[in-house]
């Protein structure tokens, strides 16, 4: 897709969100007037918000298009040694080249056991596509170690300081509270599987059939833990600590209304966060809690939500960026469906370095698994720049 089609589509979206607007006036003026909105009024504005969403996922893949290297370009580059020895492991299970390559080249971020470490230029496709499809890897700090775990000392508060004069005596001031954090790796897994007839005839390339089925079951699995895992055997998630605003708390600003959100409440979320943080700051919903989002109004009667027809294509609340997230809750009586911060600086994603492979045709046949695992945590790191919404008065 060229740079044409994409205004094209940036201008579809436009359109539909000035009728999406009209639309959604008109109920409530219904609702208003009638005290209930007409079947055929809601029906309008639930298949305006359906084109809304269309448009704006293609909108997303048409200017991610723009970013990518023509289809199939990277065939003409020539194989490294270890994805050629990789790519006939897969196929025929052959481990003499890729265990000689391997025992050559061991080092800090090579595990000597548990199958083969897939070549760098693979792995990090890997990476990319769960980079791409993972809200929270997106907007988080990620950092990739060799070792199983990340050690981290954060400045809990700030040193004491004071006005004096001249020749007043100097007394000592207070010093800032070190917290030590430690964020260990855990195993994540997947395990797709093919005939070895269909690897043998059909000529696939098995080397990115695999790649997109790692990276579609790594980034399911990533994107739950980040957001509501328990910390034991998985990354912990960030609506997992208890309220409060204490070290060791995540902020939770009331909507104001049972199960429901509303614009006072989302206005009250956007200040608590400190203007360090605000800066930087997004937000994340679940996509029903979009959908309700989009019809929210200030006083003056303008729109909070805006379609992604920004230049980096994010569409925005209250004029930050907003993520859809579907692994926060759906808005009911005190969920946490909304979050807000400055995630860069509060949450901090680990990658253990290397993806591996095990080829296994026993146990399944006719077909062969490919077991691949990778180690990655996550946890928060400054509890000031993440503030959560929970639906309650």
């Amino acid at each position: 897709m060229n740079t044409s089609e994409v205004k094209v589509a940036v201008d579809s979206l436009a359109a539909a969100f000035e009728a999406f607007k009209a639309a959604n006036d008109a109920a409530l003026k219904e609702k208003a007037d009638l005290g209930a909105v007409d079947a055929l009024t809601e029906a309008k504005l639930a298949r305006i918000e359906g084109e809304i969403d269309r448009l704006g996922d293609g909108l997303d893949r048409a200017r991610a298009s723009l970013l990518r290297p023509p289809a199939g370009g990277h065939r003409h580059e020539p194989p490294s040694e270890h994805r050629a020895a990789f790519g006939a492991y897969l196929r025929k299970g052959d481990e003499s080249r890729i265990a000689t390559l391997e025992t050559k080249a061991l080092s800090v971020g090579t595990d000597p056991e548990g199958g083969y470490l897939v070549p760098p230029e693979v792995s990090q496709r890997i990476v990319a596509t769960v980079f791409e499809t993972s809200p929270v890897r997106a907007i988080a700090a990620v950092e990739a170690i060799g070792s199983d775990s990340l050690e981290l000392l954060v400045d809990k508060d700030e040193p004491g300081a004071g006005w004096v004069a001249e020749a007043e005596t100097r007394t000592e001031t207070t010093s800032p509270d070190l917290a030590r954090i430690s964020i260990p790796v855990h195993e994540i897994y997947a395990e797709p599987r093919a005939t070895q007839k269909l690897i043998d005839d059909a000529n696939i390339d098995v080397e990115a059939w695999l790649t997109a089925k790692v990276a579609e079951r790594f980034a399911r699995i990533e994107n739950t833990a980040f957001v509501t895992g328990t910390g034991v055997g998985q990354p912990r998630g960030f609506l997992t600590y208890p309220a409060g605003t204490a070290w060791g708390q995540v902020e939770q600003v009331a909507s104001g209304a049972n199960g429901a959100i509303t614009a006072d409440g989302l206005i009250d979320l956007q200040h608590t966060l400190k203007e360090v943080h605000a800066a930087n700051a997004v937000w994340l919903a679940n996509r029903l809690a979009v959908r309700d989002i989009r019809k929210l109004k200030d006083v003056d009667g303008q729109y909070l939500w805006r379609p992604g027809l920004r230049i980096d294509g994010s569409e925005t609340l209250l004029g930050r960026p907003i993520h859809t997230a579907s692994d926060l809750p759906v808005p009911a009586a005190a969920s946490l469906s909304v979050a807000f911060g400055d995630f860069r600086a509060g949450y901090q994603i680990v990658d253990r370095i290397g993806i591996r492979v095990l080829r296994d045709p026993f146990t399944a046949k006719p077909y062969v698994k490919f077991y691949t695992t990778k180690r990655v945590g996550g946890d928060v790191v400054n509890f000031e720049a993440i503030k959560l919404q929970t639906l309650t008065v």
